[in-house]
């Protein structure tokens, strides 16, 4: 039997940008499927609600007023090209270099 879940089209420490919505953000973990809560799900518009048999992303996310952690559906990311870094403050805390577009990890992987 085939699982329905889709290979994660994005990585960790890879940053993308939201599709439809001004922020960028760096993945810090990958759930296969919606595993979030139902009040959060049922908060987005149903006209723009995702599916959830899908990646969701956890992002360090940002935008030019803000910093905050994002919980994002695959399909409303793409990768970002600008190959800058960010400035969120809890990177520190979870990676270390960034090279290429990309962050590596600060320490062991748990």
């Amino acid at each position: 039997m085939q699982s329905q879940s889709r290979q994660a089209k994005y990585s960790l420490g890879q940053v993308v940008r939201h599709r439809s919505r001004p922020f960028r953000g760096v993945i810090f973990d990958v759930d296969p499927e919606f595993a979030n809560t139902e009040e959060w799900y049922a908060s987005i518009p149903e006209e723009s609600r995702p599916s959830r048999d899908q990646p969701f992303y956890h992002l360090l996310a940002e935008t030019e007023a803000t910093y905050y952690v994002a919980y994002v559906s695959e399909q409303n990311l793409e990768p970002d090209a600008s190959g800058e870094p960010l400035d969120h403050p809890e990177l520190a805390d979870r990676f270390g270099a960034f090279e290429d577009g990309r962050y590596f990890p600060s320490g062991p992987v748990n």
